[in-house]
């Protein structure tokens, strides 16, 4: 049996495949927790419901082609781990196609989770673990003129239009760390120049040995 799965970003103007599938692709619907064997795929009738649905799988990001590795293309490991970092930043959905000889599930979805950390005595492999959220688009609805007049009276009933205040955001001054982020993401987003990070460091005081494994929620001062 044939699978994979690709993430896409903006209409695929970046995208991957997995390069080693996960062995099992969780789904949960209405506090209903269901784990699937990828490898042996049974009736999934919760992939059609059109109820949002939360996914999460788990593996490995390799340093190196093994024999388990599934595509052509095979990136450096903290270059996938970059790639859904700014995705996650940019705050816009993604899409998440999962296709197998059986069927496919082909959604835009959320990124709600991504942990990761280096294998221990895997030569540069990565764990990840993964979780997503089917999304739906949403936008402000047109309200017709005339559901806003007042049938009873001859005038219409049109609301005063709210005062605009002038844009007083700042460009930001501190940032506050998430999973998976690392000095290099923050620089190339905030400053422009992933190459910039060792400002940051210099900037916040942190060693060499905190730069591996960044603490989340902590706030860093941006030169």
């Amino acid at each position: 049996m044939s699978y994979s799965i690709e993430l896409s970003f903006n209409n695929r103007d970046e995208s991957f495949e997995l390069p080693v599938m996960p062995g099992s692709l969780d789904a949960s619907k209405s506090g209903n927790n269901k784990t699937y064997d990828i490898i042996a795929l049974g009736e999934i009738n919760i992939i059609k419901n059109p109820q949002r649905i939360e996914y999460g799988f788990s593996s490995i990001f390799p340093a190196q082609r093994y024999p388990f590795v599934t595509v052509q293309t095979l990136l450096q490991p903290i270059e996938y781990v970059q790639l859904i970092i700014r995705w996650m930043e940019s705050k816009q959905p993604i899409r998440f196609i999962f296709t197998s000889d059986r069927f496919e599930i082909n959604t835009l979805a959320s990124i709600e989770s991504f942990d990761w950390e280096e294998v221990a005595g895997g030569s540069g492999d990565l764990e990840y673990s993964l979780k997503l959220k089917s999304y739906v688009p949403y936008a402000a609805q047109k309200v017709p003129i005339e559901d806003l007049i007042d049938k009873s009276a001859s005038t219409v009933a049109v609301p005063p239009p709210a005062p605009v205040r002038p844009n007083e955001t700042k460009p930001p001054k501190t940032y506050t760390l998430v999973a998976g982020d690392t000095l290099w993401a923050v620089a190339q987003k905030h400053l422009g120049n992933g190459a910039r990070w060792p400002e940051i460091q210099k900037l916040n005081d942190i060693t060499d040995a905190e730069i591996r494994r960044l603490q989340i929620g902590r706030v860093l001062k941006l030169p």
